[in-house]
């Protein structure tokens, strides 16, 4: 009998296969809106499929003394995008809702294992992301400009990019916590 070799799975076919996994799969050519707007969708995407299937487990800690958590990620994550699109760019009072300047690690400090909170984490996500999608679809072009406190004159095209960064980076902590929390592993 003949041994049939077979190649290792790579680490990304382990989390989700790839037939079902429609992530980075927009257009790579073109619009550069569109092109922005389908890469912050995916990464958006991949937060959610690493937290998928998971409630309690939400809120562990990575590595004491550190507070990240997933629910952590959620939270911080619901505040960025409140910060750059509603604060920002549509210029409204909306404070942060998991953090402030007397708590500023609120987001992450305040992740606790409560099916309420990681129900209003996931509830404040959504909004602050359906918010920023309206908002995008609605800009006349990538140039609208806004002043920022932290950067100056800023334009939505630089916001994109930058939450594109922010979902990437934090992302990969995602990856980190979601393999120590049940050994699921990927993109």
């Amino acid at each position: 009998m003949i041994a049939t070799i077979t190649s290792p799975r790579s680490r990304a076919e382990f989390f989700v296969e790839p037939e079902r996994d429609g992530r980075f799969s927009g257009p790579a050519t073109g619009d550069e809106r569109r092109m922005l707007v389908a890469f912050l969708a995916d990464h958006r995407a991949t937060l959610e499929l690493k937290c998928a299937g998971l409630e309690a487990e939400l809120a562990r800690r990575s590595v004491e003394p550190s507070t990240l958590s997933l629910l952590g990620l959620v939270r911080h994550l619901a505040d960025v995008e409140r910060r750059w699109f509603r604060q920002v760019l549509a210029g409204q009072d909306a404070p942060p809702r998991f953090s402030s300047a007397e708590d500023p690690d609120g987001d992450f400090d305040g992740a606790l294992s409560d099916p309420a909170a990681v129900e209003a984490a996931w509830a404040a996500w959504r909004a602050e992301v359906a918010f920023a999608e309206s908002f995008v679809a609605e800009a006349p072009d990538l140039d609208v400009e806004a002043v920022d406190a932290w950067r100056g004159k800023v334009s939505l095209r630089w916001v994109l990019i930058h939450m594109v960064e922010e979902y990437a980076r934090h992302n990969g902590h995602a990856d980190l916590l979601r393999e120590r929390i049940d050994g699921a592993i990927g993109i």
